[in-house]
């Protein structure tokens, strides 16, 4: 089962840095704001996959903060496109 949560975690990592790579390539803002956004689904992910595998429900807690900070921050970019334009 250890295997299992290693190969999750790793997995989970690599997306990571693929967001990443994404975010500092991005050739346009709102491409950098989705690979944003991507990251913190990514941390999400990650959070609830630490939680679950060793038994911390707070951090769940953590996930859905974050989870609310993120809708809010693309709502706020969402509004500022649109002003901008």
């Amino acid at each position: 089962m250890n295997i299992l949560w290693n190969i999750i975690l790793l997995l989970i990592s690599l997306g990571f840095i693929c967001a990443f790579i994404r975010l500092l390539r991005g050739p346009y803002l709102p491409d950098r704001v989705v690979a944003l956004d991507l990251i913190s689904v990514i941390a999400m992910g990650f959070i609830v996959v630490y939680a679950v595998r060793f038994n911390q429900v707070n951090f769940l807690d953590v996930a859905i903060i974050l989870a609310l900070i993120t809708f809010l921050g693309t709502v706020a970019f969402a509004y500022y496109l649109e002003r901008r334009i």
